[in-house]
């Protein structure tokens, strides 16, 4: 993996260089998904601090709790059928016991899915090399694209520089 990136000291800047990327990548040929920014703090009021803004994890965490309260319920039915005691007359199957076993394992499928679906999300754990430069921990946001076609790096690095950019860096991983 190649890198072309830039370092810049405020947000403002740094929202200029994804303007200024986002306007030339059709002309230069790379995809805004190869857009990197890369902060130590969240920026959610600039639009480039909302990228990854968007997320269905609320409904696959719905997902996950339908799934564990019918399986829950499904396995509590079938074990008291299985293994029928002595009632003296009263149901097997039970709702207001049963209900609360059926809570606590929708409860559980919820909060499973939702910590599978934020590692799968966030890409952890990642094993490949990702584009970081120090000077993000002191503060600066590094904005760069990834994999740039050879024709168009010295544009690229042209266009980070009129952003605003100190200095345009290339990261090989």
């Amino acid at each position: 993996m190649r890198a072309i990136y830039g370092l810049y000291p405020d947000p403002d800047s740094a929202q200029r260089a994804v303007e200024v990327l986002q306007d030339a990548e059709r002309a230069l040929g790379f995809k805004e998904k190869q857009i990197v920014v890369l902060s130590g703090e969240p920026y959610e009021d600039h639009p480039f601090g909302q990228r990854d803004k968007k997320t269905i994890m609320p409904w696959i965490a719905a997902a996950g709790g339908l799934v564990g309260g019918l399986l829950g319920f499904w396995f509590i039915s079938f074990t008291q059928k299985a293994y029928p005691l002595i009632t003296g007359g009263m149901q097997i199957v039970t709702k207001w016991p049963d209900g609360i076993i059926t809570y606590e394992l929708t409860m559980l499928g919820a909060i499973l899915t939702t910590v599978a679906t934020l590692l799968i999300t966030a890409r952890i754990p990642d094993w490949r090399r990702h584009v970081f430069d120090p000077g993000v921990g002191e503060g600066k946001i590094l904005i760069g694209v990834v994999n740039a076609p050879e024709s168009c790096q010295d544009e690229i690095r042209r266009r980070l520089c009129s952003a605003g950019a100190g200095d345009v860096k290339e990261f090989a991983g």
